[in-house]
């Protein structure tokens, strides 16, 4: 291989350089040199040789009869050319999210973070060519066989708070209580949401847990359906800087749709979230009744944004930070965390056929084939993730 002739040459260079009495230190320095120069060559060689074109490995007809089973999937063996627009993606996108996963791999993928690291400066070619050559596509299905399931969104609200409890701000958002935490360690229920506003000793209970407080209820309904969000807060000097809200448990009760409630009483047939607004401007008198549709109360932790953690979304199940339109929410019983996966789904919203990373989950995120795809922060990608709801075909891609 070329890297192994430079090294030949280096040794012949070395030897030459001691003949010539130079210094210690420098022939240190010439040293460190040439091994980088070599350690370069070597990568662009490795590079150069997997950057030809060739055929994509196929499934053979006796391979697409073998399938992976998984806890709460079945794995069926495909070819690349079953993928729909995998010649057309952007990987590069994706690609910033695989080197997310990368800081956190599971033991599956570890072994290839080195190469897909050296990747994220290759090609859109490069990347599709090395996927082609390490990885399989599987097309996941439940395990009653079905191939289509449903895509939902997700993102990160933003929205005004206070430190304090003060006129127009009476909402609380809370800290995770002791109680909350033992009840998630025993798998038992605590208190639902309509009885933390209705009885005393549940409201006692929240008594000193208060992080934030807000103006709308609503607001904190929404909050805690994402998992997470960004509060840009007023401290008691009057100062004003930007939070995140993220993940800390909940009550252990079931999520219960509050747009299935709304299509259910038949006061709706629109259960986006805009739908869900428009239908309370209507209705300010039922908001309490949609309120406590959802029994399931989640409880925050606070963290500082900084500059480069608001350039990235929350962190996700996976423990790392996720990526606005590839990254996803998987039941990690079907699609283990860090997975890459080709998704493909069209619909009215919009017509997805992407490369994206399995790096989170949902409460609400069940079965094989139901995906939350995450849109982002702020309003825009709130009404994207608000009105998305479409069919859905997944393809895993697993190391061969």
């Amino acid at each position: 291989m070329r890297a192994n002739r430079w090294y030949s040459w280096i040794a012949a260079l070395l030897k030459l350089l001691a003949m010539t009495n130079l210094g210690v230190h420098r022939l240190r320095a010439v040293t460190a040199g040439y091994r980088r120069l070599a350690m370069t060559t070597a990568l662009l060689t490795l590079a150069a040789c997997s950057s030809g074109p060739r055929p994509a490995p196929r499934a053979s007809a006796n391979d697409m009869l073998v399938t992976q089973a998984h806890p709460g999937s079945r794995w069926t063996l495909a070819n690349w050319s079953d993928l729909p627009g995998f010649e057309s993606d952007a990987l590069h996108e994706a690609w910033n999210a695989w080197l997310k996963s990368c800081e956190r791999p599971g033991p599956t993928f570890a072994t290839l973070c080195g190469e897909i690291r050296l990747l994220s400066l290759g090609t859109a070619q490069e990347q599709r060519e090395w996927m082609r050559t390490h990885l399989q596509p599987y097309r996941v299905q439940a395990l009653q066989g079905e191939p289509q399931g449903l895509l939902t969104g997700y993102y990160e609200p933003q929205i005004q708070a206070s430190r304090q409890q003060r006129e127009g701000f009476n909402f609380a958002l809370y800290s995770l209580p002791v109680q909350a935490s033992a009840a998630l360690k025993s798998a038992k229920p605590w208190y639902t949401r309509q009885q933390f506003d209705t009885l005393p000793e549940a409201r006692a209970a929240l008594r000193g847990h208060e992080l934030l407080w807000v103006a709308d209820p609503l607001e904190t309904l929404v909050l805690q359906l994402q998992g997470s969000g960004r509060v840009r807060v007023q401290e008691p000097d009057g100062s004003q800087r930007w939070l995140r809200l993220s993940f800390a448990g909940s009550n252990n009760q079931p999520y219960q749709s509050p747009g299935r409630w709304l299509l259910e009483q038949h006061a709706l047939t629109d259960a986006s979230w805009p739908g869900i607004r428009l239908w309370l401007t209507q209705n300010p008198q039922r908001q309490q009744e949609l309120l406590w549709s959802n029994p399931r109360v989640v409880f925050f932790r606070e963290q500082v944004l900084s500059e480069q953690d608001a350039a990235s979304g929350p962190n996700g199940a996976q423990g790392v930070a996720l990526t606005p339109g590839r990254s996803i929410a998987v039941d990690p019983l079907s699609i283990p965390y860090g997975t890459p996966v080709w998704l493909a789904s069209p619909g009215p919203v919009s017509n997805l056929q992407k490369l994206v990373l399995a790096q989170d989950t949902g409460s609400a995120i069940s079965g094989a084939l139901r995906v939350d795809y995450f849109a982002g922060w702020g309003a825009q990608a709130g009404e994207f993730a608000g009105r998305l709801k479409q069919p859905l075909q997944l393809w895993v891609l697993w190391p061969r």
